[in-house]
């Protein structure tokens, strides 16, 4: 059995939802399904590591016929093996591995070297992109209203707030135009300098938060991601223009080309007492054009 050894090169960070390839190998699953991997796709998989964005929907097109693709996970080969999904022990990019997109279908699998062409459904790819987009807004935002609520000096995020989220978030799921994000105040966060009784006026926090998001959708700006090369495990980044600066957010999701795509999004904050401290839930909606 041979196995790639080279990442699959991925076009969904240029916004591709189309794609054609080569088949390099097939895996048959124990579920009776099997994990095609190309050389080339514009098919968004579920990252093991932090699985914030779903895999995108869509269908592989061989010379068998169209079937859909019901999953798309992220695998890697390392000593003649290959891990799938929950199974991959390592993340993606590290060392000595190679990083594959596995479309997982149910149906009868194309050939090894068999061309196919992959079809991704546009407006499901935009109901998540426009989620995405607006959860790290969010997030900044949730950053620039927490800024005074500091006693000591921490990291900053890209636009200079302290950086609350990535010092707090524990989880971040992506839906269709809308995001969660979990957020734990513990020890830890409590000894860097955050003053919990921040959190006591949460509307007040939310009011902040909404008032930054709508002075951001209503200025639009550019949106991109920029990235080394088309490798699966190359560092990709999130860049975002905003009044207030730049944005350099390490992210391998996928997201609109211009905050104008985006008719509004609102926050809302809730919290709740938790072994070891206090959670902090954001409730992200988008609001279509």
């Amino acid at each position: 059995m041979t196995l790639p050894t080279t990442d699959t090169a991925v076009t969904y960070p240029a916004g591709a939802t189309t794609s054609t390839g080569t088949v390099l190998h097939v895996e048959g699953l124990p579920s009776g399904q099997a994990a095609v991997i190309l050389d080339v796709t514009a098919f968004h998989p579920v990252d093991t590591a932090w699985p914030d964005q779903p895999a995108d929907l869509g269908t592989l097109t061989a010379a068998m016929g169209t079937q859909p693709i019901v999953d798309a996970v992220t695998g890697g080969i390392h000593e003649g093996a290959l891990h799938l999904g929950a199974d991959l022990p390592v993340r993606t990019g590290t060392e000595g591995w190679t990083f594959v997109v596995a479309h997982i279908i149910d149906g009868t699998p194309p050939e090894t070297g068999e061309g196919v062409r992959i079809d991704v459904d546009p407006e499901h790819r935009a109901a998540l992109s426009r989620a995405h987009t607006a959860c790290h807004l969010a997030a900044l935002a949730l950053d620039a209203a927490l800024a005074g609520s500091w006693s000591k000096a921490v990291p900053t995020d890209a636009l200079g707030s302290p950086a609350f989220d990535s010092l707090a978030i524990q989880q971040s799921r992506i839906t269709p135009h809308h995001s969660v994000d979990i957020y734990r105040i513990g020890k830890s966060l409590r000894r860097k300098g955050f003053m919990v009784t921040a959190l006591d006026d949460l509307e007040a926090v939310t009011d902040r938060t909404n008032a930054q998001l709508a002075t951001w959708v209503g200025a639009g700006g550019p949106v991109r991601i920029d990235r080394d090369d088309d490798r699966l495990s190359s560092r990709r980044t999130w860049v975002c223009e905003l009044p207030g600066g730049s944005t350099d957010i390490p992210c391998g999701g996928t997201h609109v080309t211009n905050i104008t795509e985006i008719a509004g999004i609102t926050t809302s904050l809730t919290t709740s007492q938790v072994e070891g401290g206090l959670e902090l839930v954001m409730a992200t909606a988008v609001h279509a054009l």
